[in-house]
């Protein structure tokens, strides 16, 4: 019987490494907590919000909803989103609220999928 190209003809060839990749994977609530932060970010009008605090800083959601193309309502809701995942702070000023990251890891994470986005349009392009 011919098996399917992506299967292993064997349960497990190397125990100890498969033992001591196990040892290193992050725990079940870790990875719960990727994939939420991972799920948060997978949303193109999210991703605008934080390219443009990347680019601009600080800003009021009047301007961000502008800068992205938003409606007032939808980046207050994606912005709401950010922050109670500690994407992004809120300073608020009278009846204005200014949104800014939460810290340099978005930066870090953004830039990270800039250049492998950047390398995959490579590969392809060759």
């Amino acid at each position: 019987m011919l098996l399917p190209p992506d299967t292993c003809p064997t349960p497990m060839v190397d125990a100890e490494r498969v033992a001591a990749v196990r040892r290193a994977l992050p725990s079940e609530e870790v990875v719960h907590d990727l994939a939420k932060v991972f799920s948060l970010l997978a949303d193109p009008g999210r991703l605008r919000l934080l390219a443009a605090l990347l680019e601009g800083g600080e800003m009021c959601v009047c301007d961000l909803a502008a800068a992205t193309g938003q409606s007032m309502s939808a980046a207050s809701h994606a912005l709401r989103l950010l922050r109670t995942h500690q994407v992004v702070k809120v300073r608020r000023s009278g009846r204005m609220a200014y949104y800014r990251l939460a810290d340099s890891h978005v930066r870090l994470l953004f830039d990270l999928a800039i250049t492998h986005i950047g390398q995959e349009e490579e590969r392809n392009d060759g």
